[in-house]
């Protein structure tokens, strides 16, 4: 039968669209948990950076999480499973498993590790490499894990 085809830029984009909107969400409930929200409220035009920083923290862990158990469990996040697309072994187009891990590790913690602009440089390198990559349009985040993104 074969390996289906693979997504196109387009899917992937509004999947991932689908979960930073569930990012957001996150983001929202840790600015309001660790009380940077409020701050922000009781002192306009002030940030306390450290609840920011730490809801930030909080955020990308939350999400690294969702990513990887839903990567490794069905091959798909709820913006995937919207656009009907999912991630899958080069080799076999099985569901990733432990790879589905990597990755997330490497989708996730290099905006969180390096510094600001290097983070978002390589993330924007990464996220875009699709649009050239022929003829599976992976990105880096694939080539590390050995997967491509497919049609459901």
């Amino acid at each position: 039968m074969g390996m289906p085809p693979p997504a196109t830029p387009g899917q992937r984009f509004v999947a991932r669209l689908v979960d930073t909107l569930i990012l957001g969400f996150i983001w929202t409930v840790a600015l309001a948990s660790t009380g940077a929200l409020k701050y922000a409220y009781d002192n306009p035009g002030e940030q306390d950076m450290g609840k920011v920083t730490l809801s930030l923290v909080i955020t990308m862990a939350v999400y690294f999480v969702y990513e990887g158990v839903m990567l490794a469990r069905s091959g798909q996040t709820l913006g995937k499973k919207a656009l009907r697309i999912r991630v899958a072994m080069l080799s076999d187009g099985d569901v990733p498993g432990r790879q589905g891990w990597l990755r997330a590790v490497v989708y996730v913690l290099p905006g969180m590790l390096i510094p600001l602009l290097v983070g978002t440089l390589f993330w924007l390198l990464n996220v875009l490499w699709c649009t050239w990559d022929q003829p599976l349009r992976q990105c880096l985040h694939d080539k590390a894990a050995k997967t491509v993104v497919v049609a459901a």
